[in-house]
């Protein structure tokens, strides 16, 4: 097993890493496919317009069909009309890409190997924070400037949380909440030993179905 620095601790605190959730080669087509899902399912769909059909008004000719030089009009809703109907304009829709759970889980190793192979992984003990304190975050971050950092904590590390928050390029998650282009697109990731924990127990839970996807 791979051992991590943790972060608050003294310098040969470390913690284990299981090798079937943090140490399996990368799939990029699989994660691809993850992150644009996810990407996707983020998008609220709310636009819409409205065609001819739709519009108030334009129920009258707007002149006579001949005789006064002008193009022949139908409708002063028409398209072409200034308030008229929007011809293939969103509507409300969807983006939900269906990706299989086997092949969501087996992404989710992907993207933690790769943080545990490149080093940009670790432990966080949030224990050491008894209240809000962003000073104390910032100056567990200092070494670690130059890219985005994604905090991973559990529900009940309240006060590690609202430390991390306010700091510049931190993203601060739930860990049930962390998804694959969550971890892809940090450049660091921070997370504590429950989070590390409920993590590990995501991916390992289909462990066994790797080899299906690889």
């Amino acid at each position: 097993m791979a051992d991590i620095p943790l972060l608050g601790g003294t310098a040969k605190d470390k913690v284990s890493l299981d090798d079937a959730v943090f140490g399996v080669a990368f799939n990029g087509p699989l994660v691809h496919e993850c992150v644009v899902a996810e990407l996707a399912a983020r998008r609220r769909g709310t636009a819409s317009t409205l065609t001819r059909g739709k519009v108030r008004g334009g129920g009258a000719k707007p002149w006579r069909q001949k005789g006064t030089g002008r193009a022949r009009q139908g409708s002063s809703r028409s398209p072409q009309w200034a308030g008229g109907g929007i011809v293939f304009g969103p509507s409300p829709r969807h983006y939900i890409l269906k990706v299989n759970r086997k092949a969501r889980r087996a992404a989710l190793r992907s993207a933690l190997s790769v943080h545990a192979e490149r080093g940009s992984l670790f432990a966080l003990d949030a224990a050491g924070f008894e209240g809000p304190s962003t000073k104390q975050a910032a100056g567990l971050l200092a070494d670690r400037a130059g890219g985005s950092v994604l905090i991973v904590l559990t529900g009940s590390e309240i006060a590690a949380a609202k430390s991390f928050r306010n700091l510049t390029r931190v993203s601060v998650l739930p860990a049930e909440n962390v998804g694959v282009a969550d971890l892809i697109g940090a450049a660091t990731l921070i997370a504590s030993k429950t989070a590390l924990d409920a993590l590990t127990a995501r991916g390992k839970s289909a462990a066994r179905d790797r080899e299906a996807v690889a």
